[in-house]
């Protein structure tokens, strides 16, 4: 076993070179347009699956990079995925993240119709008067919710990036995402989490 001698700003630099050597080692060749997103979620996650499992629908990236360059609103489903998400640059242009599933009357309005309280959060997005971007990492249950705000046709954002983590439900909303026709990115199977939503945001936000 070797240790490394790497200065501490040179880390995620060296990481991503190992990653870069590892996927051309298994013969993985990413699509250049999205290749910082992938590696940034291998980065995030030390888990390369993700090189063949994430779904861009066609222009997402570019649609997702001028909304957070025009000052939209980023919906997340969890406090993690908000904190994970740099808001240096975000700040920047006048973009904003917000996270409702604390909210008192997110709480009670979820208790007494019997749904969770990220399906109701997500609903939040009806009063707002900028465009979003939804974030989604941990519950499929907000997919449903913005999936049936835009059945019913209240509500259409700008773009899903629709990443839960789990077992219930978590293949199947996915999958109606992406048949739903919004610019999205998912990643398919039961693999996501909070910090691949947020590593997405990042990953596009950095190439701006």
């Amino acid at each position: 076993m070797v240790i490394e001698n790497i200065k501490p700003a040179e880390i995620e630099k060296r990481s991503f070179e190992i990653i870069g050597d590892e996927l051309a080692e298994k013969g993985i060749s990413l699509d250049a347009e999205y290749e910082h997103i992938i590696k940034r979620c291998i980065h995030t996650s030390a888990d390369f699956d993700y090189a063949e499992s994430l779904y861009f629908s066609d222009g997402v990236v570019e649609t997702i990079s001028d909304a957070l360059q025009k000052g939209c609103v980023i919906i997340t489903d969890t406090k993690m995925a908000q904190a994970g998400i740099n808001k240096t640059k975000l700040d920047s242009f006048g973009t904003t993240t917000m996270c409702f599933i604390g909210a008192e009357d997110v709480a009670r309005d979820a208790k007494e119709r019997g749904v969770t309280r990220s399906y109701v959060a997500m609903e939040r997005a009806l009063i707002l008067d900028r465009p979003v971007i939804f974030a989604i990492g941990n519950a499929p249950t907000a997919l449903f919710s913005i999936l049936r705000m835009m059945e019913e046709e209240r509500y259409k954002p700008i773009a899903v990036i629709g990443v839960p983590v789990g077992f219930v439900n978590v293949v199947e909303s996915k999958e109606l995402l992406i048949k739903s026709g919004i610019p999205c990115i998912v990643n398919r199977g039961r693999k996501g989490g909070s910090n691949i939503a947020a590593a997405i945001v990042n990953a596009i936000q950095y190439t701006l």
